[in-house]
């Protein structure tokens, strides 16, 4: 598990919609997963949105896509709690113990951690920095670049990570208990498969969205 703290290079979107925001709205001005008369609030009314059929299929795939952010923003902030939670015994904020987690397996470069965590390079390095102050990390040469050094774990700091496993293990146990481990591997699978069709969509790129025999429209 991996979150942050008040430090934390987890910023934009993930964080979700402050008390009182507005409801993320489709393009298009489709209908947003926003609890309307009867529906009640929160989770319960977005569920029941996206549940509703319309007829129209174009509204009902919006009405999904608002109700998937709303649920994977309430999920982002459910995890942030639990990590701060974790971590704390540790001496760690989640956002080191995050950073920290990304270097384990292998030494990585500031830029290859952002990738890999979906956030921004100047976010983790922030962070980097504070993990080497601590000591609880260390830069060294990269091989395959001489200018963008490798961030690594010392002892101390993998000393903290391994303090985190035992509370880790039995939040673990207490979800799968709760879901059952089919439907917790299921879960991650279906997260999985989200996450890459939302990289895959953001590779694409914008689309056009106009029919072919649409006149373009003129600038007087």
């Amino acid at each position: 598990m991996t979150a942050r703290g008040n430090d934390s290079p987890a910023h934009g979107p993930a964080h979700g919609p402050a008390h009182g925001a507005a409801v993320p709205r489709p393009p298009g001005g489709g209908p947003a997963a926003h609890p309307g008369p009867g529906h009640g609030t929160g989770r319960d009314a977005a569920v029941a949105t996206a549940r509703e059929p319309t007829g129209d299929p174009a509204g009902e795939r919006q009405s999904l896509l608002s109700t998937t952010a709303l649920s994977v923003f309430r999920l982002n902030g459910q995890f942030l709690g639990v990590a701060d939670e974790l971590a704390r015994p540790a001496g760690l904020t989640s956002a080191w113990w995050q950073v920290l987690g990304a270097v384990l397996r292998e030494p990585l470069p500031v830029a290859g951690i952002a990738r890999t965590m979906g956030i921004t390079r100047q976010s983790v390095q922030r962070i980097a920095d504070l993990l080497v102050g601590n000591g609880l990390a260390e830069y060294v040469p990269n091989p395959a670049h001489r200018r963008a050094k490798l961030l690594r774990p010392t002892d101390e700091g993998r000393a903290a990570i391994e303090k985190i496993d035992p509370g880790h293990a039995e939040f673990a146990g207490r979800l799968a208990n709760r879901l059952g481990d089919e439907q917790f591997a299921e879960t991650v699978r279906v997260l999985e498969r989200l996450s890459a069709a939302m990289e895959a969509l953001a590779s694409d790129g914008p689309q056009d969205t106009t029919t072919p025999n649409e006149p373009a429209e003129t600038t007087r």
